[in-house]
Order: C-alpha cells, then sequence, then structure tokens
C-alpha cells in the first residue's frame, strides 16, 4: 500500500526543486483569545485600572437677560407712546405741517371772503393768482376775473363769516385743502341762509397765507 503523497514541488527546467520556503503543513495553534487557525492576540484586558473619572458637570445655558431687557425696554415705549396718542385724541389738533393752523387758516380764508363781498378786486387777484401776482405784468385779464367773482359772490351773500375750521388735510410744508363752515348773509330781503360748509385750497408763501381756490359745497365756485 502506498504511503501518504508528498507535497507537491515545483520544478524548474531540468526537473530540479526550485528553493523557496518549505510549504504550510501544520495550521497555525489556536490562541486563547484568536479565532481558530490565528494565533493568539495577547491576555484580555482588565478592567479600568484606578478609580473612575469624575462626571463632567456641564454649565447651565444662561438666560437671555440683554433680549429681555430688549423686548421689556420696547413694551415701555409702546405703552408711552400709546398714551400720548390718547391723551392728544381727546384735545383738538390745532397744527399741521407747514405751520397751518386753524386760526390762520380761518383768518386768511375770512380776508378772501372779505375781499369779494367789497369787491376788492387786487386781493382777490392776489389770492386766486396763489403766489404769482407779482410776476404776472399784464393783470387786466386777472382783475376782470376777479370782478366777476366779487359779483357773483355778492349776488347770493351780502357778507360771510367763517365759524369754524372743521378739516385741514396738508398736500406739503406749502399747501393745504381745508374744509370750513361759514355763516352767510343772503343779498336782498331773503335775510340768513344758515351755515353751509365750503373747501378752500390754501398756499402758504413768505409770510402770505393765500387762498388759491374757493368752493362752497352747496354753490359754484367763485
Amino acid at each position: 500500500m502506498a504511503g501518504p503523497i508528498p507535497p507537491h514541488q515545483q520544478v524548474g527546467a531540468e526537473g530540479q526543486p526550485i528553493p523557496g520556503p518549505p510549504p504550510c503543513s501544520e495550521p497555525y495553534p489556536d490562541g486563547p483569545y484568536g479565532a481558530p487557525g490565528m494565533p493568539a492576540q495577547g491576555p484580555y484586558p482588565g478592567v479600568y485600572p484606578g478609580q473612575l473619572p469624575p462626571p463632567v458637570s456641564y454649565p447651565k445655558p444662561r438666560r437671555r437677560v440683554g433680549l429681555w431687557l430688549g423686548l421689556l425696554a420696547l413694551v415701555m415705549v409702546g405703552a408711552i407712546v400709546a398714551g400720548v396718542l390718547i391723551i392728544r385724541t381727546g384735545q383738538p389738533s390745532t397744527t399741521t405741517a407747514g405751520g397751518f393752523t386753524d386760526a390762520s387758516a380761518k383768518a386768511a380764508i375770512t380776508n378772501y371772503l372779505t375781499a369779494l363781498s367789497k369787491g376788492d378786486t387786487e386781493a382777490i387777484a392776489r389770492n386766486n393768482l396763489c403766489g404769482m401776482y407779482d410776476g404776472v405784468k399784464d393783470r387786466k385779464s386777472d382783475l376782470a376775473l376777479a370782478k366777476l367773482s366779487s359779483d357773483a359772490f355778492r349776488r347770493q351773500f351780502s357778507g360771510a363769516e367763517v365759524t369754524s375750521i372743521d378739516s385741514i388735510v396738508p398736500w406739503s410744508n406749502y399747501q393745504a385743502q381745508v374744509l370750513f363752515t361759514m355763516k352767510g348773509a343772503s343779498s336782498g330781503s331773503r335775510g340768513n341762509r344758515g351755515e353751509e360748509q365750503g373747501v378752500a385750497q390754501l398756499l402758504h408763501q413768505g409770510n402770505q397765507l393765500l387762498v388759491c381756490s374757493y368752493l362752497l359745497r352747496t354753490a359754484a365756485q367763485y
């Protein structure tokens, strides 16, 4: 009976074996902690040497004190502004942009109505030209138009008195639209016409407050 077959060896061209490491005939011994056929990995580490370190205490997040203070300041400012607005709503507004006041608007409209009732064509034309009167070289047509306006006004009223300024709507620092109430006395024997509302366009130029246009809400423009 034949014996065990020797391991295969590589031979050269002339049948001589090629030198090299001997073939592995036996597997690696099993280590106590290694995988089968693998060398031992050394002793398994034991418990942590010494006492465990104390747990790390993380600092608590700081409260955003600055944010709360900012919000509190905003709330206080809003409360103050609201209080001022509430106080002002109970008081009549007498001053608007550009220096327009109830008193100045009332005086300007009263002067214009007085010029209409007395036939003062120069004052009427100065107001109607809305700041351009001194620059106009030929004022004949403007004075003629002022006379027509005066005649139309005197056919209806013998006089008029501004009783109140109802609203001032500024268009800019120099212009405003004014709603006013006037009490007019009718011409002839018809007596008083009672109170009527009108609208005037005002221009603030230098130290003058001019009535550029005048319109009764129940009549035509003069």
